[in-house]
């Protein structure tokens, strides 16, 4: 098949939608087929360019300066001409989300989309609190009328699929999660030795234990919620350090946060990793925590499995059939002390032995299922447009 796979972000970006987008590239080349991606340039994008990833001009987005909007010049879409595909798959609900859009229009070609983000749990970026509901509604208004313009709807959870079908979308929805390269985090990756240079670099004293956030920092992700939860534990476990590692708009704001909740000198904030590098950052970790409610998939959860850590995390629909509490991670109510109370038996014996099985647990977020479920799909909507056209 030819392929077209539209996206708002793309590596070198550091982020759920460019890995999965990534990793889908490099598997369905594996598997044999032609494969376009069409993303807006970004930090560094041209040590990056090669055949098959056209990166488009673009500039940065007001309302998330870390994110790039991209700007399809005639040029650009003169180009695109001349590019034949059997089916676009786009990644974005906005600028290369249409322009995949239009240029199945153009080719007549099947049309499938992965709904990743549940937008309305980003409409503060641009009410900043004032009218925010109405915000929402238009938010879940639009995501309908979008996916409802497609030949079939990827899902990464069940959680995804009941949201799009509550916001009314009737087009088929396929659950499938984004799939990772596993085998890269396993912890037998890294020796003894590269773990404390990494530690060292991360200002980890030899005697302490690390809490682990890596991913985007962002209000959206509830770190607030963890670092008060992280301070009630750094009370009863003062060997504990918190290292966050990533990017994102609240990065400048948890240092104050820190100070404020008097942990600054238990908190070290390192910012972002290469993606190529990060399975290697996770070496310094012994548990792994999250407290956000805004994944469709969170695959940072399936990251720190396979890295052999202890996932300590707020329950939330995304992580059902990933986490099982007690079992391949640590599931807590929502609220500091209840969070707090989960990490402390992630730090236990308990959370010591689910961190020696966890990296088993990941196994079946592979990338190579995931191509193989997405190439499937593909050929249901290529199947359904051609019925379409005879019956026309």
């Amino acid at each position: 098949m030819r392929i077209g796979l539209f996206t708002d972000s793309y590596y070198p970006e550091i982020n759920g939608v460019a890995t999965s987008c990534f990793m889908l590239r490099r598997e369905l080349l594996r598997r044999g087929h032609e494969v376009h991606v069409f993303a807006p340039r970004c930090r560094g994008w041209e040590e990056h360019a090669e055949p098959g990833v056209h990166y488009i001009a673009s500039a940065p987005l007001v309302v998330l300066r870390d994110r790039n909007l991209g700007i399809p010049t005639p040029r650009f879409m003169v180009k695109t001409r001349r590019i034949p595909l059997d089916v676009v798959h786009t990644n974005s609900e906005f600028v290369l989300g249409y322009l995949g859009h239009h240029m199945a229009a153009r080719l007549s070609c099947a049309l499938v989309h992965t709904y990743h983000t549940a937008w309305e749990d980003y409409t503060y970026y641009v009410t900043h609190g004032h009218a925010d509901e109405t915000a929402r509604k238009i938010t879940r208004r639009y995501s309908k009328w979008w996916c409802n313009r497609f030949d079939r709807v990827i899902a990464p959870t069940g959680k995804t699929a009941g949201l799009l079908r509550k916001y009314g979308v009737s087009s088929p929805v396929d659950i499938i999660p984004s799939g990772m390269d596993i085998d890269r985090f396993l912890p037998e990756r890294h020796d003894a030795g590269e773990r404390v240079r990494l530690r060292e670099a991360c200002g980890v004293l030899p005697h302490e234990r690390v809490l682990l956030y890596v991913g985007r920092m962002a209000q959206e992700k509830n770190l607030a919620q963890v670092m008060r939860a992280f301070a009630l534990v750094h009370d009863r476990l003062p060997d504990v350090r918190f290292v966050l590692i990533g990017e994102g708009p609240m990065r400048s704001r948890l240092p104050e946060l820190a100070a404020s909740l008097g942990v600054a000198g238990a908190v070290n904030i390192v910012g972002p990793k290469p993606w190529e590098e990060i399975d290697r950052w996770y070496a310094v970790g012994d548990v792994f925590c999250s407290a956000s409610h805004s994944e469709t998939q969170g695959l940072t959860y399936v990251e720190a499995m396979a890295a052999g850590l202890c996932v300590c995390a707020v329950n939330d629909p995304c992580l059902d059939g990933v986490i099982e509490d007690g079992v391949s991670g640590i599931l807590t109510a929502d609220g500091d002390e209840a969070l707090a109370h989960g990490l402390l038996r992630a730090f236990s014996q308990e959370g010591r032995d689910i961190a020696a099985q966890a990296s088993g647990y990941a196994k079946p977020f592979g990338a190579q299922h995931f191509a193989k479920r997405v190439e499937e799909c593909y050929l249901r909507a290529i199947d359904e447009r051609a019925r379409q056209r005879h019956d026309l």
